[in-house]
């Protein structure tokens, strides 16, 4: 197959794009390469990529330029797309909550009106389990009601989630959205906790830690990740959501202790009073994922993260 995948230079994205080229599709990428984080990683992410010397192109574009999406579209015919592009972070979001929704949310409607224009009929969205919000229920499910999101990155992913369903309710596309929980690996963001804490403890720098340590999160590899997200384009669903996690819940205080095993380093502890728009727990029920999708994450944080501490170590080299 053809696939276009949208912020295919970022994390999960350059993971999916390998995946899928090894797998032997032909990906494009379009990406705008911000600088949200350093765009060299990302530029990095992309070398590694054409280095595979397989069907592979790469267009450097905003999902905010309507016309340089439908020039995109006009360049090739698409089998189906990715829709990974996003801002992405609670806290940003706090910061440029409008910019927030220019991206996330307007671009999704060029990225979706861009497809339908095309009879692309087929999209895996990521959506994020922030949308869960101040959930009492744990684990969080598919099914539950979802009018708590205390963010504006949250607020966006929900909105993205209401215009999936839009699309197929009137065009009859088929749109499946991925609620992940807290991906980490190999090529992981440098702002996300478990990056920013390992650079921090290697360099003998403080960590802040937000609230007293008990704070958990759904930690999910990013392989397992991909597993799902790749399980969602061999299928159709009309449409339909569903939990990417790990299905295990991990305390910030543990995840520390984990991080100073791997690296042979204590953590120096400088504490912060809890932070706006984060939530105690995050908490993915995988069942129905496991159900529909064959979904089956294999790696557990105590593998996950001497994983990733090996290609941390080996990327400052």
């Amino acid at each position: 197959m053809n696939i276009l995948v949208t912020g295919g230079a970022g994390f999960i994205g350059s993971h999916v794009c390998e995946r899928l080229l090894r797998s032997g599709h032909s990906v494009c990428v379009f990406d705008d390469l911000n600088d949200f984080y350093s765009p060299a990683l990302k530029q990095a992410n992309l070398r590694d990529l054409q280095a595979l010397a397989l069907p592979f192109t790469f267009i450097h574009g905003d999902l905010t330029d309507a016309a340089a999406v439908e020039e995109a579209f006009a360049s090739t015919q698409f089998d189906q797309v990715i829709h990974l592009a996003a801002r992405a972070g609670v806290r940003p979001s706090l910061q440029q909550p409008a910019l927030y929704q220019r991206v996330n949310v307007e671009g999704t409607v060029n990225l979706l009106e861009a497809a339908r224009a095309r009879s692309v009929r087929k999209i895996t969205i990521a959506s994020s389990s922030s949308v869960y919000g101040v959930n009492a229920k744990v684990p969080f499910s598919e099914s539950d009601p979802i009018f708590s999101a205390i963010s504006p990155y949250a607020a966006s992913k929900l909105a993205c989630e209401a215009l999936g369903h839009t699309y197929h309710h009137v065009y009859g596309m088929d749109i499946a959205m991925l609620r992940f929980f807290t991906v980490y690996g190999p090529r992981q963001r440098p702002d996300l906790a478990i990056h920013k804490f390992a650079s921090l403890i290697s360099a003998g720098k403080p960590i802040p830690v937000f609230g007293d340590g008990s704070t958990a999160r759904d930690y999910t590899y990013v392989t397992d990740t991909v597993d799902g997200i790749l399980a969602c384009t061999r299928q159709e669903f009309g449409f339909d959501i569903f939990n990417l996690g790990e299905s295990q819940t991990v305390r910030l205080d543990y995840l520390i202790a984990l991080l100073e095993q791997a690296l042979g380093k204590s953590a120096n502890i400088d504490r912060q009073p809890p932070q706006p728009g984060d939530v105690p727990i995050t908490y993915a029920d995988i069942s129905k994922a496991r159900a529909k999708l064959g979904y089956n994450p294999t790696v557990k944080i105590e593998a996950g993260i001497p994983k990733f501490v090996e290609w941390f170590l080996a990327a400052r080299k």
